[in-house]
């Protein structure tokens, strides 16, 4: 049993779930000593150690399960959420880690369904697929035995007794995505309960055995979303009152050979200013800082939030110098300056400028400015489990204004310089290059990790991984980032309030209210003002009428040529009154927090 999972081998791994409309009944497969017992009628879930096989209903009705997500409570009452299919990833220090591949909610009153009125039951149905709507984005991971919401060297410094506590209860609550389902399932006064729950944590994971100079050794990317400030990208930017910052990840990359296991963590996050870009159906909208709220106050709490976890931190801000993103960066920049810390360091990077002209080898004046610090900060070491040989000291915190594309490019150039020091370390690597199948699996895997982060927050695949993928910029990256944008452009305007809405009911900053219970109106129901309805449609007719103008006629006349300028007229004006009042026609989140749609936004969008 290795030091970090101490206290973890209680969880089963599998379960059977009896399916009986008085109770569910989940038991481990091949260990009936203790049976959760969830009865369906009264609400109360006990577990129960006199119980044998004999006591439970008919195996006919029994199915395999993998793990209690915990409850989510909805208009229906409470609903339980069983991983249902899982399918093995790898092992980390020598630790089966799984991926989440099906998942099945059951409510725990069915006869509430029944008692509901259409109203009731539609409204029930949305918040139902809510919540699938968040477990089928990709991807969620857990494990029984091994604490994926901790690096290495985090797990390493923790003290003897904390070790010992049940993996539910001391995974680390930011990367801990079910922390609201657990909440609600899981007592203190019953905490065999917590033998049959799962944490989950959403991100990357990639485990890879790799084989160098002769010489085999695990190599591992995992990346790990916070669910502190979760929401997508537009609707949830900058950060919110306890410091806490939009689409912040950390990334560990971790190599294991002959006893030796090596950790090099980086970090990523909006910029935590209070600022916001909601969308209004322009292609870039203008990002803004909020200025009445208290930015300093929020800098501050960031960064002493993530000093305990990190040490120093060097922000590698890579947005513009100019325009409006511009306007932040000196904003971030003067708060960094008042904020005067010797533990945090500013160091700016104006991505696009430098790299014009696909000169993206230029990167590499970024990569040789903070080499130095690189090496000062280290890597995480660790000899058989027990003999620390080196610890991190810092980490850097990369962003771009989305934390996404041109982050995950200059991590992986970070990423890949820690590797190469670290493998001539250990022995498996020494000069020259390196090995051009493990050189090409490093590239993929760091490129489809930018594509899934940038999946969970923003609806679509990263762009420039092309650089990613193949050492340099191409034609075709170049096409592929364009159909990426404007699938982002369609995601963020006309299908994110629901993802929104969805995040804030998974992860509990929305509650089901008992006025929304009681049948009265729901946050879900929209009322429509005329200009929704009347601009969409002007403009379909204009084009319509233009198109038919335009092709129809054998040859154009006075008229038709009149008539063509008239419904070209019409689709200018209609297309620009649209464009003017874009926001009555976004698709913004209904279920209202305060930390996510604030009262500019209520004041201005209807």
């Amino acid at each position: 049993m290795t030091r970090e999972n101490e206290g973890l081998l209680g969880p089963y791994n599998s379960f059977y779930l009896y399916l009986v409309p008085e109770k569910f009944y989940v038991v481990a497969v091949n260990d009936f000593s203790k049976i959760l017992i969830i009865d369906r009628l009264a609400g109360a879930i006990k577990v129960e150690h006199s119980y044998t096989e004999e006591d439970l209903p008919n195996p006919h009705c029994r199915r395999l399960i993998y793990g209690i997500l915990g409850l989510v409570n909805l208009l229906a009452g409470p609903y339980i959420l069983f991983i249902t299919e899982r399918k093995q990833t790898g092992t980390v220090s020598g630790q089966d880690i799984y991926q989440i591949v099906q998942t099945e909610m059951f409510p725990c009153y069915p006869s509430k369904e029944k008692m509901m009125t259409n109203h009731q039951a539609s409204l029930n149905q949305q918040y139902i697929s809510m919540i699938k709507k968040v477990l089928s984005t990709p991807y969620f991971y857990y494990s029984y035995t091994y604490d994926l919401t901790y690096n290495m060297q985090r797990l390493y410094n923790l003290q003897e007794d904390f070790l010992l506590k049940p993996l539910h209860e001391r995974a680390d609550e930011r990367f801990v995505w079910n922390k609201n389902l657990l909440d609600q399932f899981y007592t203190p006064e019953s905490p065999d309960v917590g033998l049959f729950c799962v944490p989950i944590m959403h991100g990357f994971v990639s485990i890879n055995q790799c084989m160098l100079n002769g010489k085999s050794f695990l190599w591992t990317l995992i990346s790990r979303r916070s669910c502190k400030r979760a929401g997508t990208r537009l609707f949830t930017r900058g950060v919110d009152s306890e410091g806490n910052v939009a689409n912040f990840v950390e990334t560990e990359q971790i190599i294991e050979f002959e006893g030796y296991q090596s950790s090099f963590v980086q970090i990523r996050g909006s910029i935590p200013l209070f600022w916001q870009q909601y969308p209004n159906l322009k292609l870039k909208p203008s990002p803004k800082i909020i200025q009445e709220n208290n930015n300093m106050d929020a800098v501050n709490k960031h960064f002493k939030s993530q000093e305990p976890y990190y040490g120093y931190q060097v922000i590698l801000n890579l947005i513009d110098q100019h325009g409006d993103e511009g306007d932040i960066e000196k904003a971030y920049r003067n708060s960094i300056r008042l904020l005067n810390s010797e533990r945090v360091q500013y160091e700016a990077f104006d991505f696009h400028k430098e790299c014009r002209k696909m000169r993206w080898d230029r990167l590499q004046i970024l990569i040789d400015r903070v080499a130095q610090t690189q090496d000062a900060f280290s890597t995480f070491l660790l000899l058989q489990k027990n003999k620390l040989l080196s610890s991190q000291e810092g980490v850097f915190r990369t962003n771009c204004i989305d934390c996404l594309d041109r982050t995950n490019v200059v991590q992986s150039m970070l990423a890949k310089r820690s590797l190469g020091i670290i493998l001539k370390k250990l022995g498996i690597w020494e000069v020259g290059e390196i090995d051009n199948v493990f050189e090409y699996l490093f590239k993929q895997v760091w490129a489809d990790n930018a594509d899934i982060i940038s999946i969970q927050y923003s609806g679509t695949g990263a762009l420039k991984t092309d650089f990613t993928r193949t050492g340099k910029r191409t034609k075709v990256g170049m096409f592929n980032d364009l159909y990426n944008s404007l699938a982002r452009y369609y995601k963020n305007n006309f299908q994110d309030g629901f993802r929104q809405d969805a995040l804030d009911l998974f992860v509990g900053n929305y509650k089901i209210s008992s006025l929304e219970k009681s049948d009265s109106e729901s946050p879900l129901v929209v009322q429509r003002g005329w200009k929704f309805f009347m601009f969409p449609s002007l403009l379909v007719i204009s084009m319509a009428m233009f198109f038919c103008n335009v092709i129809i006629p054998p040859e154009y006349t006075t008229k038709s040529l009149l008539s063509i300028l008239f419904w070209g007229s019409m689709i200018f004006i209609t297309f620009t009154v649209t464009l003017r009042d874009g926001p009555l026609f976004v698709d913004k989140p209904r279920l209202y927090n305060k930390a996510i749609v604030d009262s500019h936004y209520q004041k201005n969008v209807v």
